[in-house]
């Protein structure tokens, strides 16, 4: 589980560099829905590039912003899979 400052948790499986079966837990429920139905299937370099610099109001990050760091460093093996056994999933 990434832990997203903005909403709270975020988790989502990474196959190679595509990013699939994202879910927010906590925030904007409406908005955050929509980030995951839309953004499923795009590469991390792709969340990155297009989402990694969207602010939210005066803070320096947002819930896109979150999810861009946390693929990145999934990608990188910065972030363990969920069980660290091998798997796809991060949470």
């Amino acid at each position: 589980m990434y832990y997203d400052k903005i909403t709270g948790k975020i988790s989502f499986d990474l196959n190679g560099d595509v990013v699939t079966n994202i879910k927010y837990m906590g925030g904007c429920d409406g908005n955050l829905q929509s980030l995951e139905r839309v953004l499923d299937g795009w590469t991390v370099e792709d969340i990155e590039s297009k989402l990694g610099d969207i602010k939210c109001g005066r803070r320096p990050t947002s819930c896109s912003g979150q999810l861009a760091i946390a693929v990145r460093q999934a990608y990188d093996g910065v972030l363990e899979p969920e069980g660290a056994s091998g798997g796809t999933g991060y949470e």
